[in-house]
């Protein structure tokens, strides 16, 4: 568990004190003397506005854009909290933009849109969109993530990421590899039960697809998704089974339980029932579907990941979309596709299976080895920036996504290597 506690008022005071919220702008230019006036605003600034007219592509030349991501929500699933408003999500968005600013050098700017229109909130992305490098949508309630995140990929030539979806299942992914290496079992092999189906579910599932899981069980809030419903939209279809079972059958025998969902949605019981050396993802936050130490009270052979920073093998989304942003737009891809995933899921992978460096050993107390209770790197790897996000790179590349020429990973890696 952590060794500290925070309360309400020291939250507060946090986001108030010295000024209100967690983030500021800088320039990044001398502005100390008239011709440096001149130079930044007119007469200077037409310069690059002419060549950006005549080459669009200049504008990552000389602009911010190619080092600005958006961090954009309409506030209608924010964390556990759930539809409080664009406004009230302001505080998340900003956090999101310290971690993308801290993790991987991106400069962000936080935008909340007051609309729960699918239409609207498309249109409004689009509309400002030349003025990023890449889009980050958070907390943005299923279905209508999905088709937000598909018209925005499908009409902009920029990395465009829902981070709910991809970055739990991205990094769930990794642990799953690491998890499997540990029990020896293969993926394609494994039965695995996914307990709730909203978005990072859905995409969860896709992606343990795509990497060969062929037994995959999704249950929502009515039990398991089959052919016989007929309350499903079309993105739970995608996971239904042929037949009905009870939630006792699902779990019975099972490899992997992936909880998305909330406390109490699946319990000690379901975790008895499930096959030797069970893994069991509680992501639940803040409070896991089953704490840990009940977990392992019952099945002492489990491997178990939570969502929460004070238990072994964090399932942190930080691990994840800083370096796929970084590596995404440092090579100008036009989308972030399922092989920009996937490897970086299978580079977190191997990372946590290195030699683990002794500053993040001293950082969290205690010895850090490959594991079952190391299974995920932590946040604060000093490698994370450099790996992940090279192999992120390297796939764009290799999956003709990335429009950057001349593009050397080893030179890549050495820079990447200056912002940390």
């Amino acid at each position: 568990m952590a060794n500290f506690t925070i309360t309400d008022q020291e939250a507060l005071d946090y986001h108030e004190f010295p000024q209100g919220g967690k983030i500021s702008v800088e320039i990044t230019k001398s502005v100390e003397t008239q011709k440096d006036i001149s130079l930044a605003y007119t007469p200077g600034v037409a310069v690059p506005c002419l060549a950006i007219e005549k080459n669009p592509s200049d504008a990552y030349k000389y602009t911010a854009k190619g080092n600005l991501v958006a961090v954009i929500s309409n506030g209608t699933a924010v964390l556990g909290l759930g539809n409080i408003g664009s406004l009230a999500s302001k505080p998340v968005m900003e956090g999101k933009a310290v971690l993308f600013k801290k993790f991987s050098g991106l400069d962000s700017f936080d935008i909340e849109v007051d609309t729960e229109s699918v239409d609207r909130f498309c249109s409004v992305v689009m509309a400002i969109s030349p003025t990023f490098g890449g889009i980050n949508l958070e907390d943005i309630k299923s279905p209508e993530c999905f088709e937000i995140e598909r018209r925005l990929v499908s009409e902009l030539k920029i990395p465009v990421m829902h981070d709910d979806q991809h970055g739990t299942a991205v990094i769930s992914l990794a642990g799953i590899i690491n998890a499997c290496k540990v029990t020896r079992k293969a993926i394609e092999d494994l039965k695995i039960v996914i307990v709730g189906a909203g978005a990072a579910a859905i995409s969860c599932a896709r992606l343990y697809r795509h990497m060969g899981a062929k037994n995959i069980f999704m249950l929502d809030s009515k039990g398991l998704l089959h052919n016989g419903r007929s309350d499903l939209n079309i993105y739970k279809r995608e996971f239904c089974v042929e037949k009905y079972m009870t939630h006792e059958e699902v779990f019975k025998g099972a490899d992997v339980a992936v909880g998305l969902s909330k406390p109490g949605s699946f319990n000690i019981e379901d975790v008895k029932s499930m096959a030797k050396n069970p893994i069991i993802f509680a992501l639940a936050n803040p409070t896991p579907e089953i704490m840990p130490d009940l977990i392992k009270e019952v099945r002492a052979d489990a491997i178990v990941a939570t969502g929460r920073s004070d238990f072994d093998n964090q399932v942190n989304n930080v691990l994840g979309f800083p370096f796929i942003f970084r590596g995404a737009m440092d090579v100008r891809a036009t989308k972030i596709n399922i092989e920009m995933k996937v490897a970086a899921a299978i580079r977190l992978a191997e990372l946590a299976q290195d030699e683990v460096p002794e500053y993040l050993c001293e950082i969290y107390g205690k010895k850090l080895e490959f594991g079952k209770d190391y299974l995920i790197p932590k946040p604060f790897d000093k490698r994370l920036i450099v790996e992940v996000s090279s192999a992120v790179a390297k796939a764009a590349i290799d999956s003709g996504v990335a429009t950057l020429n001349d593009f050397n990973l080893e030179e890549y890696k050495l820079k990447l290597a200056t912002l940390i």
